[in-house]
């Protein structure tokens, strides 16, 4: 029965999660969707426009239509002023009003009022409108007034004739004006909605060219992207415009690029850990030998195998120690630190022991410290974090491009204790890091500062280091060299602890 291979089956699980999530998502209707509310909004928003136009639009008609019934009614007291002193028949003063659509006309000439024609003489007037001055909110008000509440009422509209000083007065009914102002309205209405449609329409092709296709592209890009994210075709592919949704596109090609490469680095990280606990497995038992040899030279009575003895010990127990642990990086983080009192010049004696530094290198190796500072931290750990340090500075002061007389190799390791804070600094005078290590510090497998390394001694500095609550930070420096600084506080004392010691001291 063949096997799958286990990046298959993930490559296969994400496709099928990409599909149902893409099922799970309910299918938008026309006006569900962006680009249908996009239609409804410019529609509303231009009726809400219209419909603001609408009130000074119908105050205007209106004013026009009663100036129209008395220009006309004007005409006509003209001629029939120029009669005098005939009276005109009642049968034409009849015809004249029926012309003018008025129940009135009355000429104002001279300081004199003359009635010229009438019907029927109204017992009352219920409004009376100049027409030679009417203020904007005015002509709204009684527009608004005449289609709400008009239609059977009585009115007098009275103006100047032209630009002569004769003014006409005439009384008429005002359902003729309501129902021209319907009329209008309606014309109005249908106008608003075709205009709104027309252009609702070339907004919506229009955005929806401009707006809504590069993010129907960006999200379908999202969701192909997303089932499988280690296809190389499914990387978003911009148009090279200057807009915000090409910015966007860019930028979206730009992390879906990274997320492939990160997703390589921990494909090949997976594939590394299982590598390493394979190799781990059978290291620790080749140490477990190893120091139980090493055991047995204690009892060796020679006094150079009794001096190199203990710390050939030490060593090994360190990289038995190391092995046991080194699982724990990849699965979750370092075990917690088991602080205490150590004192910090003892303890780096011994990475300078360790880092067993040939005097044909010419690299010193200098501790600029008080021998009795004491530092608060978990002795194992401090070792490693120093001991990480000090191994990458002495790789760069004896790497083949530091080779030749006259040149400095010095490695410093300065602290002191500011208040709660021990300050320790590890300075050397080698090349410095190149410029891709200091953007990636600290970063596994990408901050190396040589070619061939793995970026894991700072990586797991920094891990160790701020697990005591301390800092780790490379220092700019006027010359050559790098230079790193560790800052690790004291352990805050409890209040029991405090009181215990207190008694304890009593």
């Amino acid at each position: 029965m063949p096997v799958q291979d286990q990046g298959e089956t993930s490559k296969a699980e994400n496709i099928a999660a990409g599909e149902a999530a893409r099922a799970s998502y309910p299918r938008a209707g026309m006006f569900s969707r962006l680009s249908g509310k996009l239609l409804w909004l410019t529609v509303f928003f231009i009726m809400l426009a219209e419909i603001l136009i609408f009130f000074p639009s119908i105050a205007s008609m209106r004013v026009r239509w009663l100036e129209d019934r008395l220009n006309t009614a004007a005409a006509a007291a003209i001629v029939i002023d120029g009669l005098q002193p005939v009276e005109l028949p009642r049968a034409l003063q009849k015809e004249t009003l029926e012309a003018t659509g008025t129940k009135a006309i009355v000429l104002r000439k001279d300081g004199t009022s003359r009635l010229l024609a009438m019907s029927e003489m109204p017992t009352s007037v219920d409004d009376s409108y100049d027409l030679g001055n009417i203020p904007p909110l005015t002509a709204m008000r009684d527009a608004l007034d005449t289609m709400i509440f008009g239609g059977n009422r009585m009115i007098r509209v009275y103006g100047a004739v032209g630009e002569t000083r004769t003014g006409v007065e005439v009384v008429m009914k005002d359902r003729p004006l309501r129902k021209a102002m319907f009329v209008y309205a309606r014309n109005v209405l249908l106008l608003s909605v075709l205009i709104s449609l027309f252009t609702a329409t070339l907004i919506f092709f229009s955005i929806n060219r401009i707006l809504i296709r590069p993010i129907r592209r960006l999200t379908g890009s999202m969701q192909q992207f997303a089932s499988d994210p280690e296809n190389p075709l499914n990387v978003y592919v911009g148009d090279g415009g200057r807009d915000e949704l090409a910015v966007a596109g860019r930028n979206l090609t730009s992390m879906q690029l990274e997320l492939q490469k990160t997703l390589k680095q921990q494909k090949n990280l997976a594939a590394l850990g299982l590598a390493v606990s394979k190799i781990n497995h059978d290291m620790r038992n080749i140490l477990a030998s190893a120091q139980l040899m090493s055991d047995r030279l204690v009892d060796v009575d020679d006094p150079m195998v009794k001096s190199f003895a203990p710390k050939l010990l030490r060593t090994i127990d360190r990289a038995v120690g190391y092995t046991t642990e080194v699982l724990s990086y990849g699965k979750a983080t370092e075990s917690p630190p088991r602080r205490r009192r150590i004192r910090l010049y003892e303890l780096i004696q011994e990475v300078k022991e360790i880092l067993a530094i040939d005097p044909q290198t010419g690299v010193e190796f200098v501790e600029q410290m008080a021998p009795e500072l004491e530092v608060d931290a978990d002795g194992e750990q401090l070792f490693r974090i120093i001991h990480n340090l000090c191994r990458n500075a002495l790789q760069a002061l004896t790497s083949p491009g530091e080779q030749g007389a006259g040149i400095v190799r010095r490695i410093t390791v300065s602290a002191q204790r500011v208040g709660s804070v021990v300050s320790i600094t590890i300075d050397d005078t080698g090349p410095g890091m190149p410029l891709k290590a200091r953007q990636n510090l600290f970063a596994a497998f990408r901050g190396s500062a040589r070619s061939g390394g793995t970026g894991l001694g700072l990586t797991i500095a920094r891990e160790l280091v701020l697990a005591h609550g301390g800092t780790i930070a490379l220092v700019e420096k006027p010359s050559v060299g790098t230079q790193f600084r560790i800052e690790i506080p004291d352990r805050p004392v409890s209040l029991e602890d405090y009181r215990s010691r207190s008694h304890a001291e009593k």
